[in-house]
């Protein structure tokens, strides 16, 4: 599996009711594309929980990186570069990624991003992000949670899909967003 996510930083007077559009339109368009386990429309308001900058910034979980690939060689992504510019696009090797049923309900998400120490046994940092992101999700805790990993800066990431958000995720390395809606696709065969 592979998550990915690009941010596309706003200016302070944008009018952000036009990406809340942008999501009720383009959000269903998601759903059955291929390989796709899931996709977040998230956005950020300047002011709103913490955010100090207007966001658009969508986080995809894909069973398999061709659906990766087939959506960012796609129309669908070409559009989104045409109307806002070519954005870099983060991408993470998932080690775990978990949902709970009414996931797709999500009206929060929180991001954040970890760095791995130099040398660290990732192994076992792969063990314990992994039970973490299992056990939160069965217990209930959240709706979503996906970890994983990236071998260029060295970091690690954890994502999660909320109902209600704690207070506790408003902290220094936490991106909070707002969920305009939770696109499923087509599981991938065998």
């Amino acid at each position: 599996m592979i998550a990915m996510q690009y941010s596309l930083a706003l200016p302070a007077d944008y009018d952000m009711e036009i990406i809340d559009r942008r999501i009720q339109d383009k959000g269903p368009l998601l759903n059955g594309f291929p390989n796709l386990k899931f996709k977040a429309y998230l956005r950020a308001a300047r002011g709103d929980l913490g955010s100090h900058e207007n966001l658009y910034a969508p986080f995809y979980v894909w069973d398999k990186a061709e659906g990766a690939s087939d959506f960012l060689c796609g129309l669908g992504f070409q559009a989104l570069a045409n109307d806002f510019g070519w954005p870099s696009v983060r991408t993470w090797i998932v080690w775990q990624a978990r949902v709970a049923p009414g996931f797709r309900e999500a009206k929060f998400a929180t991001r954040e991003i970890l760095p791995i120490e130099s040398h660290a046994l990732l192994e076992e940092i792969r063990r314990r992000d992994s039970d973490e992101a299992r056990r939160i999700v069965e217990s209930g805790d959240v709706l979503a949670a996906v970890a994983g990993f990236e071998p260029t800066t060295w970091t690690r990431v954890r994502f999660r899909l909320w109902d209600k958000l704690p207070e506790t995720c408003l902290g220094r390395n936490v991106q909070t967003y707002r969920v305009g809606h939770v696109a499923t696709g087509r599981p991938s065969p065998g």
